[in-house]
């Protein structure tokens, strides 16, 4: 099993829990983000995921090295899902371990700003009356009201 990877299967979490546990770890968080059906009041069908898969590899271990660094003694695991995906798929999943819990919880959010902002994966959102890559520019009908 690689700890950093792009997938076109749906994700075992527990597959990904299992390699961060070890016998120092008194904590593992897992974080999923997972495709959900509303956003801001625009119904969405399902998302349609693309990744530059060396690199997005290549960076998501980047950022297991800025974790490791950042929080000593942790352990990681990130995979995103490319493909289409269902309403509740899991489209990514962030796995550390720690000690403590403190440095788990705090290295997992890391990750998922982290990999938002320099992991080159695209989104294609798909709803009922039409379609759009997804950056984080974007604004739905109702946002701000």
């Amino acid at each position: 099993m690689k700890a950093f990877e792009i997938v076109d299967t749906p994700i075992e979490i527990q597959k990904y829990s299992d390699y961060v546990l070890h016998a120092g770890a008194g904590a593992v968080t897992i974080f999923t983000g997972n495709v959900r059906e509303w956003t801001h009041g625009v119904r969405t069908l399902y998302l349609s995921y693309e990744a530059y898969i060396p690199m997005a590899e290549k960076k998501l271990a980047e950022i297991g090295a800025e974790m490791e660094s950042k929080w000593p003694g942790v352990k990681v695991a990130i995979v995103h899902r490319v493909g289409e995906l269902q309403i509740s798929d899991i489209a990514v999943l962030i796995a550390v371990s720690s000690a403590h819990r403190k440095a788990a919880y705090e290295a997992n959010e890391y990750a998922i700003e982290r990999l938002k902002e320099v992991v080159p994966i695209w989104k294609k959102e798909i709803w009922e009356d039409g379609e759009e890559w997804i950056g984080g520019q974007k604004k739905y009908p109702n946002e701000g009201r």
